[in-house]
């Protein structure tokens, strides 16, 4: 049987550069392998354009225009939301009754035209988003942004009790899973892992030489993230120390050079930062989110492709992947830990370790095969 799909992106999905994007075009290279004939839409907003290679993977693409800025401002209703909220995208969606993929909670104004009686919808959940947009508040010092942020969380929860019971919503984690469930008695909630691009554990057995911090560093947790580690573990410990990642401030910049052993990668191509993580003897990965929602595709990275990683317990809450990694609860902690494994050779169980934690649970051709079953 010839079977067609919607898939509608709240971004364009390439280059697979951050963790939603990663997530989206992998899901897409997968049912594309699975035989799913593809019709993509997506919200075109930004630097990332309008690439030619997504055509290899779909039959049919349609872009549409993200309402930004004022224009996509609503009393009621979610800024993310309301902003990508289009009468085009409906039409489109309504001239068949394939099934439809909406990628995140950002897709979902469409939803209200949707015969969804008789039709399958799946909204893949990338985050628990009121508790996401209360974190980015937090870490945010412009006040203007933080107070943005903030109305958004609470207007994300609003809209999230709101949802139609009729729609399967897959999340990334079964603690995203749960919650939905208990907060907004979404009974269609299910556990669908993340479609990293790491398929095979690859960590390399011995002593690599640096320790390494990667993530969009114009993020402001991720910039807080390498400045904490800077200023209360790497002045403590003289050990070459690399932060890698996309736009860092000048200020990051400023500091990363403070010291003879750290410095800072800007603006890493893939391959760059891959070879940083193989090379790396201790990939470090704090998070200092309070409310825990998702999963860092980072994390996922550095234990398919490193060697050691060291984390805090709120890098790995509700993955199942702590015993992978080494937590430290404290700065003095985690600069115990990385002076006990500095001369400590990565070896081959604990790369066994890594492929039964790993093992199933983040294969995309079968996660592909377990969505395909909620689509038709």
């Amino acid at each position: 049987m010839n079977r067609k799909l919607h898939i509608v992106c709240l971004d364009v999905p390439w280059p697979a550069d951050y963790g939603g994007a990663i997530d989206m075009m992998n899901r897409i290279m997968a049912l594309r392998k699975a035989g799913i004939g593809i019709h993509l839409h997506y919200f075109s907003y930004n630097e990332r354009g309008i690439p030619n290679e997504l055509n290899q993977f779909c039959e049919s693409i349609h872009v549409y225009q993200r309402n930004t800025g004022h224009k996509g401002l609503s009393a009621s209703v979610p800024y993310i939301v309301s902003s990508r909220t289009n009468e085009e995208l409906a039409e489109n969606l309504r001239k068949d009754n394939h099934p439809v993929l909406l990628e995140g909670l950002h897709c979902t104004g469409v939803l209200s035209q949707l015969d969804l009686h008789h039709r399958k919808v799946v909204v893949r959940m990338h985050n628990e988003e009121s508790a996401y947009y209360k974190e980015l508040a937090r870490s945010e010092t412009s006040l203007f942004k933080k107070i943005f942020f903030l109305r958004e969380s609470r207007l994300l929860r609003k809209y999230s009790q709101r949802l139609p019971g009729d729609c399967i919503y897959a999340c990334i984690t079964q603690t995203d899973a749960d919650r939905m469930q208990e907060q907004y008695h979404t009974s269609g909630s299910i556990f669908l892992p993340a479609f990293p691009s790491w398929q095979k554990v690859k960590g390399e057995e011995g002593v690599g030489n640096l320790c390494l911090y990667h993530g969009n560093l114009s993020v402001p947790e991720n910039e807080k993230a390498a400045m904490w580690l800077l200023q209360k573990v790497f002045s403590k410990i003289q050990k070459p120390f690399v932060i890698a990642g996309k736009k860092p401030s000048r200020r990051l910049q400023k500091m990363a050079h403070l010291f003879q052993h750290t410095c800072l990668v800007a603006d890493p191509s893939e391959k760059e930062l891959d070879d940083l993580i193989r090379k790396a003897h201790i990939n470090i990965l704090p998070s200092f989110n309070r409310h825990v929602t998702g999963i860092k595709l980072k994390l996922l990275h550095v234990l398919y492709e490193g060697r050691h990683c060291v984390v805090n317990e709120a890098m790995t809450a509700g993955t199942g992947l702590e015993a992978a990694c080494h937590t430290g609860s404290s700065a003095n902690a985690i600069a115990s830990i990385i002076m006990q494994l500095y001369n400590q050779p990565f070896t081959q169980e604990e790369i066994m370790l890594r492929r039964r934690l790993l093992g199933d649970t983040y294969d995309n051709d079968k996660n592909a095969r377990e969505l395909i079953q909620y689509l038709w």
